[in-house]
């Protein structure tokens, strides 16, 4: 085995899972907060670039787009919270879980509807091409594009980390997390809490989506990058800000480096057991979920995740 090719695909791997933990990090701060899972967590993404480029196919100024689509993500965030969430605290789960899914399809149809349904490229200014020094000096190829959304992301994880451990919002967001009726015993406005965590979410949208949209182009489809989120927080923890980078590396490079070195393992055993070439291309499209689905089994609550221990 070339150990630089190795080392290229494992870096690789490692840089796409900061992608996927850029949108898995919109989920924890939600669900941390109120228990809620936004499964409209990839439309908001899809708005969120969406409205950017639209915003720049007409003229507008790069650093005033970004300003202005910061301000709709965070007011959208805020109304989502105050107009739909709201009204259905202290329901069953099941209920705010099946209102963020009939949300998801309420934000594709409205970004759509006032930005049109066709794709757009969305040029940041940085090439998605090797860095040819790294290549010259150690024969490993990195995208410029996957290094710069990598360090986007530890730096929002690092900010967001901060500002959990050390500012007053922070703490009683973390408060509100650990128990609801305690956090409003000690005076902390619960309600307020939430709204703010939403526009921070809303925030983090803004970037997942400048970087995804960035890499495969701004269209429908983007929405169903929240998908990918799923095995990252099932590995992370649905509460933990550096479970969510974890995670992500975690997938990133076993999804990688099965799809490279998977078929060459498996494809002669299986041709000489089943007796007929069998095609193992695509495994990078769902082996993230087996290894989800083999880690509930040990660990379900996740790396990060508290254990519960339910007396009966």
């Amino acid at each position: 085995m070339d150990v630089a090719f190795f080392f290229e695909v494992l870096l690789g791997g490692l840089l796409s899972g900061t992608m996927y933990s850029l949108v898995a990090l919109g989920f924890v701060l939600i669900y941390k907060a109120s228990g809620v899972f936004n499964f409209a967590q990839g439309a908001m993404v899809f708005c969120a670039a969406l409205t950017f480029v639209s915003l720049l196919e007409r003229g507008m100024n790069f650093w005033l787009a970004l300003v202005v689509t910061l301000a709709v993500m965070v007011a959208l965030a805020v109304a989502i919270e105050r107009v739909v969430l709201r009204p259905l605290v202290n329901q069953p789960p099941i209920t705010l879980f099946m209102a963020t899914i009939g949300l998801t399809f309420v934000l594709e149809g409205l970004s759509q509807l006032v930005w049109g349904a066709q794709p757009h490229n969305l040029p940041l200014g940085i090439e998605d091409v090797p860095m040819q020094w790294l290549a010259q000096s150690t024969g490993i190829y990195l995208s410029r594009f996957d290094l710069l959304a990598a360090g986007v992301a530890l730096a929002l994880v690092a900010a967001l980390a901060l500002f959990f451990q050390y500012t007053r919002v922070g703490r009683a967001l973390r408060a509100v997390a650990d128990d609801h009726q305690a956090a409003l015993a000690v005076g902390i406005p619960l309600q307020q809490i939430w709204a703010i965590v939403w526009a921070v979410a809303g925030f983090v949208a803004l970037v997942a989506g400048l970087m995804w949209g960035a890499r495969n182009g701004v269209q429908y489809a983007l929405t169903f990058v929240a998908l990918k989120a799923l095995p990252v927080l099932i590995l992370g923890g649905f509460e933990s800000v550096s479970g969510a980078i974890v995670g992500g590396l975690i997938v990133g490079a076993s999804e990688k480096l099965a799809e490279v070195f998977l078929p060459q393992l498996l494809n002669a055993p299986l041709t000489q057991l089943l007796g007929s070439t069998v095609n193992l291309q695509g495994i990078e499209s769902w082996f993230a979920y087996v290894i989800a689905l083999l880690f509930l089994l040990v660990r379900p609550e996740g790396l990060f995740g508290e254990k519960i221990i339910d007396r009966v």
